[in-house]
């Protein structure tokens, strides 16, 4: 009936807000780095009497899909369960831990290795995977998440993501780009990136000369990862805010650019039209304060590690890899992992 989010942080309601959420501005006794989802929960419901059931998404948990939220609904609204939670099928042999200085073997816990089978004709075993918790009232106030009549929900193995560790971030972003949800409409193949020169392609140093020559340095990375792009049909175009002219002769890039560019989103705009590009077929890497609005309105948007601030608030990617050190090469690859799913879509 109502979708909220519940935070103590002005920029989360922001964004809340600006995608259709209600906002329930969360309490600092709840906020805490100990705190646990049924403390927020109970002080949410205390707060909105209306409220019967909770459905309960964690943000950990990005592959999760509409489908299966409405199929565990209709268990708790229709079929009469009081919980319901998420479960994904594993096929993972258990042996019993052994800790350092205790005199005893280990034993199997769930398999006979006298008959060993081999695990794809194993069954497996249900694992709670976090991706969400449903719940009638009266079992959350009584401190509950899980009780009453239960239920628990299979999902899909490769909708199964969940962030624990800095190791799982970057699994899970490639997982999302192949087995997330991107809306109802179709995805659509990025057939333009454009790229801001200083700070992107470059690091955003100038070095003056005597003779008052300017010099710039770029990663021979960044230029694979542009003649890559090419090679799969993406038109590469560039942008700058300063006459950089005779620097992008020098690189020979084959590109078509815009130098002293004093409104990036109009060029932007004008490139998009003149193609016939749909926003979505347009991917854009920036870095600055002026490059905000094209981040905002383009498919996919991307910037490097040292962006400043506002910029790395709007981009959809933040690469690992600094302006002027493999960001265009990383981004590319980013690219190419959407390309993957939109390919994957098409055959499905």
């Amino acid at each position: 009936n109502s979708v909220w989010v519940s935070t103590d942080h002005d920029e989360i309601e922001k964004v809340a807000k600006q995608f259709g959420a209600q906002v329930h501005r969360r309490s600092p006794e709840v906020s805490q780095d100990s705190s646990t989802s049924l403390e927020a929960i109970t002080e949410f419901l205390n707060h909105h009497h209306e409220v019967d059931i909770v459905g309960n998404i964690q943000a950990t948990s990005p592959c999760l899909h509409p489908s299966d939220l409405i199929k565990v609904a209709d268990l708790i609204q229709k079929e009469g369960f009081d919980s319901v939670f998420s479960v994904v099928r594993r096929h993972q042999f258990r042996w019993s831990e052994v800790k350092k200085g205790e005199n005893k073997m280990t034993e199997p816990q769930n398999l006979n290795p006298a008959k060993r089978y081999r695990r794809q004709d194993w069954p497996g075993e249900l694992y709670e995977n976090g991706s969400f918790y449903f719940a009638k009232r009266h079992l959350i106030e009584k401190g509950y998440l899980q009780g009453g009549k239960m239920a628990y929900y299979e999902m899909r193995a490769e909708h199964s993501v969940d962030i624990d560790i800095d190791i799982d971030w970057p699994i899970a972003e490639q997982r999302v780009l192949s087995f997330g949800y991107f809306g109802k409409e179709p995805l659509k193949e990025v057939k333009l990136l454009v790229c801001s020169i200083d700070g992107c392609l470059t690091n955003g140093r100038i070095y003056v000369t005597e003779d008052q020559k300017e010099m710039v340095s770029y990663d021979y990375r960044d230029l694979v990862g542009i003649d890559l792009l090419k090679k799969r049909g993406i038109q590469v175009r560039l942008i700058s805010e300063r006459d950089c002219s005779k620097t992008l002769s020098a690189m020979q890039l084959g590109c078509i650019a815009k130098v002293s560019a004093t409104n990036k989103l109009q060029v932007l705009e004008d490139w998009q039209k003149d193609m016939g590009l749909n926003w979505k077929e347009v991917a854009y890497l920036g870095n600055e304060e002026s490059d905000v609005d094209c981040l905002k309105k383009a498919g996919m948007s991307g910037v490097p590690a040292d962006a400043c601030a506002v910029a790395q608030k709007a981009a959809g990617y933040i690469c690992k890899s600094n302006g002027g050190c493999g960001a265009v090469r990383e981004f590319a690859e980013h690219i190419f992992l959407l390309l993957e799913k939109v390919n994957s879509a098409r055959k499905q």
